[in-house]
């Protein structure tokens, strides 16, 4: 796909203030019987005012086959290429290696062109499952240029020295933002064996956010879940992320039980119950845990 190609595909899915709601995908996330793709989309469809989103949700393939099942659906997709030829990241590619690190590079990339082309977007990792609306949730004031969800949230949603998750957040087109990102990916090939998202964080911790002028909000976890650290409220839970949890098959498990137990919520808030709640254990995050490492960040002096 060329250029203008992408133009059409962000003005498709873009709502009336130039925002698209962004998810990467490959071949690996649409493979089994109840695939990682499928659960990303039943959130939608099943989430507390949620449906109409699927309407501004882009869908980015990174090899053809993602890119025909997106098609098949009828969503927004957009087939991004890169270099090492045409389906080269179809399959998955497990935490930290080689492949997965190049992979998030290759996303990061194309998340600065549709910056620099003008457009807001909310990126959206396909392993976080949208439970509600989280519109409502996230700052629509202009001086605040990026949001984004924490593995653990300090208390205090200000903090400028504090590590973010790159794998949902919200941030607004300025030169600030292109900046950022342009500084972001220039050092792709001077962090060897960092995944974009430490580098990130390394960029917060140098000042690289103050320097530029630049204003973040760390996302309550009360509101943007995830396992390294549950929501404690079920009647304030917009988006559970399965972080710190590695393999697909981990995570299409333990988002199961998450849409299982979202269907539970439901039924207990009619009746005003939800204090009897408690999330279904997230077996595929302890059974991760023993075998990687999964660093959580936090506020460095």
């Amino acid at each position: 796909m060329n250029q203008d190609e992408l133009e059409a595909a962000l003005e498709g899915a873009s709502n009336a203030n130039k925002t698209v709601i962004i998810a990467v995908m490959n071949k690996a996330y649409t493979e089994g019987e109840k695939s990682m793709f499928d659960i990303f989309l039943d959130g939608f469809w099943l989430g507390e005012d949620t449906r109409q989103l699927k309407d501004h949700l882009l869908i980015v393939a990174v090899d053809q086959t993602a890119f025909e099942r997106c098609m098949f659906l009828r969503l927004h997709c957009y087939r991004l290429k890169s270099d090492e030829g045409q389906d080269y990241y179809a399959s998955e590619k497990l935490f930290l290696t080689v492949d997965f690190i190049k992979m998030m590079w290759l996303r990061t990339g194309f998340l600065r062109d549709v910056l620099r082309r003008g457009y807001n977007f909310v990126f959206t990792d396909t392993d976080v499952v949208w439970l509600r609306n989280p519109f409502p949730y996230l700052s629509l004031y202009e001086d605040v240029d990026l949001q984004a969800s924490v593995d653990g949230f300090s208390g205090d949603q200000w903090a400028e020295n504090y590590g973010i998750n790159t794998g949902f957040y919200m941030i607004r087109s300025n030169n600030k933002t292109i900046s950022l990102f342009d500084e972001w990916y220039d050092r792709r090939n001077n962090s060897t064996g960092k995944k974009e998202q430490d580098v990130m964080n390394d960029l917060i911790f140098e000042g690289a956010f103050r320097r530029l002028g630049l204003k973040h909000r760390l996302l309550d976890t009360n509101y943007f879940s995830g396992f390294c650290q549950d929501s404690k409220d079920v009647t304030l839970v917009t988006t559970v992320h399965a972080n710190c949890c590695g393999s697909i098959k981990n995570k299409v498990n333990d988002l199961t039980s998450i849409l299982r137990d979202w269907k539970t919520i439901n039924d207990m808030i009619i009746v005003n119950k939800t204090a009897e709640f408690e999330w279904s254990k997230h077996v595929g995050y302890q059974n991760s845990l023993a075998t990687v490492s999964f660093p959580t960040f936090s506020c460095r002096s």
